[in-house]
């Protein structure tokens, strides 16, 4: 996992932590794209979403412009993205499933591949919810021995 050993989750607190994972999961998932770590890349780009998804309903005041219903499991995340699609955060251009296949199919996937569509899409999604931009100095530095 592209934050293991880069932050301390307990110390940052759930909010922190969640967005702190989504940018490293964001900076591992953009580096390995390009090393042609297609599948990884891919898979860590999944991860960001879902931990961004998390950043954006840990804060109860972000959390009130959700369009609820009972019964809703916030901890689903097509539960969530569904009522950020609803709540107009996300314009719904994104195809969650489509992403989500992908990503489950991405191992057979060549290291040609050509991910552009599908980052720039996650990278969208990340700038409406206020995970991106974010200055690459704000995080620990990369541990050239992960993957």
């Amino acid at each position: 996992m592209p934050h293991f050993g880069l932050m301390d989750p307990e110390a940052l607190g759930t909010e922190a932590a969640a967005l702190q994972r989504a940018r490293l999961h964001i900076r591992a998932g953009r580096r390995r794209l390009r090393q042609g770590k297609i599948s990884h890349g891919l898979g860590s780009l999944f991860d960001a979403l879902l931990f961004a998804m998390q950043w954006y309903i840990a804060s109860p005041e972000r959390r009130k412009l959700l369009p609820t219903r009972k019964g809703d499991d916030l901890r689903d995340d097509r539960t969530v993205f569904t009522r950020l699609v609803e709540a107009g955060l996300l314009d719904g251009r994104f195809a969650y499933d489509t992403f989500d296949n992908l990503v489950e199919t991405a191992p057979a996937l060549s290291s040609t591949y050509d991910y552009a569509e599908p980052l720039r899409h996650l990278e969208s999604i990340m700038t409406r919810l206020g995970v991106l931009p974010f200055e690459e100095s704000e995080l620990p530095p990369e541990d050239p021995a992960t993957y």
